[in-house]
């Protein structure tokens, strides 16, 4: 049997409004809304299932039926939820606002509840984490549970990865003990906030992470690509150029691309093309998962991007 990824993290319904024209302050945008399931977490795995990963997802849903139709989006996946909490009150929402050209203009957190998933919560599961090929939590999770799974991926051998998801949450980290971490995804506004401000360029901050005793930060570059740092080697591999359709799940959808490379035993060099692939294919549609895509057609569609 097949080990899982165990993703831990937030779980929203995902509101977006679409801007029809240009964002104007303080008066009234048309927009269109969309309604989809969310969280960066619950994204990964749900991304992770539909391309033919093992996957369960440890998060927090409302009592509510928001929170009864977000689990059964994500059972019918094939997300499995042994290890989730279901709590009194409303499910989280995440409500984004995005321009015309499907970037971000701002966004809203509610509800989400993910102090729940604390380190006693965890202990409970050890068990099941214990099961996992790697185990990855976004860095809305609080400090002590980050501190909590890095000691069991330490005393385990279990690599464990962060996805510090916006700004906010990523200052978090600046002072944790990151040693022993295999892989950090920041990207070019996320990095800067988890090292000190002496480390003003991009290698400082780099070469801050690598001596916290990271192994791996995978840094993310937007239109321009994105570049794999560790101890040994730099990767760096350009983004395709495509029409964005929304930007929303872009991020989560290319960290799942990497680990579907990662349980097939690829290279780095074709775990991150896996990566852009499956970014650009939700780039390219509504909403934060690509439901297109099985583990054939992402791979298929990888020379499609970078042919040979």
């Amino acid at each position: 049997m097949q080990r899982p990824v165990i993703s831990i993290g937030a779980a929203l319904v995902d509101e977006l409004l679409h801007a029809g024209n240009s964002m104007l302050l303080a008066t009234t945008n048309n927009a269109i809304a969309t309604k989809t399931a969310g969280g960066v977490a619950r994204n990964i795995a749900h991304q992770l299932a539909i391309i033919g990963v093992p996957v369960q997802l440890i998060s927090v849903f409302g009592n509510d039926s928001d929170g009864d139709w977000l689990k059964s989006v994500c059972t019918q996946a094939g997300v499995k939820l042994d290890g989730s909490i279901t709590k009194e009150g409303l499910s989280g929402k995440y409500t984004g606002i995005l321009n015309v050209d499907g970037s971000l203009f701002t966004a809203l957190l509610t509800n989400a509840a993910i102090e729940l998933i604390t380190p006693k919560h965890l202990e409970t599961q050890t068990e099941l984490l214990k099961t996992a090929s790697y185990l990855l939590a976004d860095a809305n999770v609080s400090i002590d549970a980050i501190e909590w799974l890095l000691a069991f991926s330490n005393e385990t051998g279990i690599p464990f990865i962060i996805e510090p998801v916006s700004v906010p949450p990523a200052m978090k980290l600046k002072g944790v003990n990151l040693d022993g971490l295999f892989l950090i995804t920041p990207n070019e506004d996320e990095l800067p906030v988890l090292v000190s401000e002496k480390a003003f360029l991009t290698q400082l901050q780099i070469e801050a992470m690598l001596e916290k005793g990271v192994k791996n930060i995978w840094l993310h570059n937007g239109k321009q690509g994105s570049a794999l740092y560790n101890s040994e080697k730099t990767i760096t591999l350009h983004a395709p150029d495509i029409e964005v359709v929304d930007c929303t799940g872009a991020g989560d959808g290319s960290l799942s691309g990497f680990i579907l490379g990662k349980h097939l035993g690829l290279s780095d060099v074709d775990c991150l093309k896996l990566a852009h692939t499956m970014s650009a294919e939700i780039l390219q549609v509504n909403g934060a998962i690509a439901t297109h895509l099985d583990q054939k057609k992402l791979l298929q569609q990888v020379q499609k991007y970078y042919p040979d």
